[in-house]
């Protein structure tokens, strides 16, 4: 990076963030942990997709392109329709009710130990999430810099904390608009980019040709087949529940859209989610899909993460490393020739031509593809402590070398403001739901406003440094983007059936659905070790068996009688 990218890159970050600070100084625990509701539609569908669209998704999601193409997408077609029931169900209860937090209206509804429960499961799930969207943008001042990634990770997270803890939820809300604003130019200039570094005659016609038939269009999978990781199926069903569990009980979410001046304008801002997220997410994984085509014509690194390859090739076993990015590159030679014959035989219009180019290119596709399984192979044996996969490395390896000055600083600074915008959101949201639903709750039920206020700046600060820790274990995943998800749809499923039983069964009692959580909880667990099904489908299978368990065991508990939570806030 140039002195341009360090001024365009820290000026984008700094000044919105100061920006938000200033304007948001002053306040009591209203405006700390829900602002002062005059936040307009615009604002909050801007954080509430700025929340959701940490760095992670903008490292992530284009190498997610780049290995297995658009299919990614289907875990989003559940979503539209979970944020229509959010909006028309879990809301106006929520504004109703004035809470804080999702998890005071199960206090209300049921009793003490159950808003306790739900509340502890979002602090572990969002807690840990934390520590990965820590990490996300720590692998770029790592390859920028070349900073040791734990130092990296602890400077990162030192600013996210000082960050949160001074602006608070409006500071969060001004800032995320800005910051997405930063993050969809970026994104545009980088799809522009990728499209003209294609080589000369290449068309994005031709580019869509290619990738679709080296099998990176596949967008929609009707197979139902429970192994199979992403199809309509899982996202329809999984990834509805998936996003009702997020958007409804996630407090970094809640947090987001309570901000709103009005029940409209909350409504309204999660209707903007509601209409542009599956296009966002479809345009970052078309971003991949084109990198992998620029690739086919550029020189492709065997590894992505090249400083780990490099290592290994000039380490004792440097032999073996040196044959196979040999081979790798001489397989790409090859595809790169039969990537020009399909596209010759593709414009003469002659379809038998065509196909045994496209044969062709399928086998030196399968051919380069074998080499970097044992490219891949071949590290994990020489130390089992390196990442098998480099999909996170993809774009930020395509940003460094080919993207102009200037450029990379505005990309790099799109990855930060990813960053700043989704941790800043979490740990506000865990810091306000340890002092409102733990703290104020159970130890200070008396604790006056300015109290409130400096305990849930300490609680933020506490989180911050439980993610930082997390967050240097977490090069031990393997696509980031895809370890979020897992670690939602393992707590997520068991969150939300607990707040559909308060909501539609009015019969069942606190006992009743705290057992049954508990216990749904524990099989989630179990069976996600032992199944070999899709991750999404845990959204849907701790839900339900919430909702059963809870019918099943108040018909055992027929006196149980709900709690009133007097403590509540």
């Amino acid at each position: 990076m140039t002195l341009l990218d360090y001024v365009v890159l820290f000026g984008a970050i700094l000044s919105i963030a100061i920006y938000g600070v200033w304007a948001t100084r002053g306040g009591g625990l209203d405006t700390y942990l829900k602002g002062d509701q005059r936040i307009g539609w615009g604002t909050i569908g801007l954080s509430v997709m700025a929340t959701q669209a940490s760095a992670i998704t903008f490292l992530s999601t284009p190498g997610q392109g780049f290995e297995s193409g658009l299919g990614f997408v289907q875990n989003y077609f559940g979503m539209p329709l979970a944020l229509i029931i959010v909006a028309g169900v879990f809301l106006p209860i929520y504004r109703r009710l004035k809470v804080y937090t999702a998890y005071e209206y199960l206090g209300k509804r049921f009793d003490g130990k159950t808003r306790l429960l739900g509340a502890a499961l979002f602090l572990l799930q969002r807690g840990l999430a934390a520590g990965i969207t820590i990490y996300a943008p720590a692998i770029i001042v790592s390859s920028v810099l070349h900073w040791p990634l734990g130092l990296t990770v602890l400077g990162t997270g030192i600013l996210v904390v000082i960050y949160t803890v001074t602006g608070g939820s409006e500071a969060v809300s001004l800032t995320q608009r800005y910051q997405m604003a930063v993050i969809l130019l970026g994104m545009g200039i980088a799809f522009v980019v990728v499209l003209m570094k294609m080589p000369t005659g290449v068309s994005p016609d031709d580019a869509l040709a290619v990738a679709g038939t080296m099998g990176k269009l596949n967008a929609v999978n009707w197979n139902f087949d429970l192994n199979e990781r992403y199809t309509v199926w899982s996202g329809i069903f999984g990834g509805l529940f998936l996003s009702l569990s997020y958007f409804g009980t996630d407090q970094s979410q809640v947090q987001r859209y309570l901000t709103g001046r009005s029940l409209r304008e909350s409504r309204m801002g999660l209707m903007f989610n509601a209409v542009l997220k599956i296009p966002m997410q479809f345009f970052i994984l078309l971003l991949g899909v084109f990198v992998f085509v620029f690739y086919q014509f550029d020189r492709q690194p065997v590894f992505f993460n090249e400083a780990v390859w490099a290592q290994q090739r000039d380490g004792a076993q440097g032999a073996t490393f040196v044959d196979i990015e040999e081979r790798f590159i001489s397989a790409q030679a090859d595809k790169k020739s039969a990537i020009e014959s399909f596209l010759a035989a593709r414009e003469s219009g002659d379809e038998a031509t065509t196909e045994v180019a496209r044969s062709n290119l399928l086998a030196t596709q399968e051919t380069s593809n074998a080499i970097r399984a044992e490219a891949k192979g071949a590290l994990a044996a020489a130390d089992a402590e390196i990442k098998a996969s480099d999909a996170d490395y993809v774009f930020i390896t395509f940003v460094l070398d080919h993207l102009p000055h200037g450029l990379v600083g505005l990309l790099v600074a799109v990855i930060f403001c990813a960053a700043l915008s989704s941790t800043a959101s979490e740990l506000n949201a865990l810091g306000s739901t340890t002092m409102v639903d733990f703290y104020r709750h159970i130890w200070k039920p008396g604790a006056d406003d300015a109290h409130s206020v400096t305990a849930s700046k300490w609680f933020t600060a506490m989180w911050g440094a439980i993610a930082i820790a997390f967050a240097l274990f977490a090069n031990l995943v393997e696509n980031l983007i895809e370890a979020v998800n897992i670690l939602g749809s393992i707590f997520y499923g068991v969150v939300l059936g607990v707040f559909l039983v308060a909501f539609f069964l009015k019969h069942v009692r606190g006992t009743a659905v705290f057992f049954a959580a508990l216990i749904a909880q524990a099989l989630v667990i179990v069976f996600f070790f032992r199944l070999e099904i899709s991750y999404l489908w845990y959204n849907f299978i701790g839900c339900g068996m919430v909702v059963g368990f809870s019918l099943l065991l108040q018909i055992f508990l027929p006196g149980n009688k709900p709690q009133p939570d007097s403590a509540a806030v």
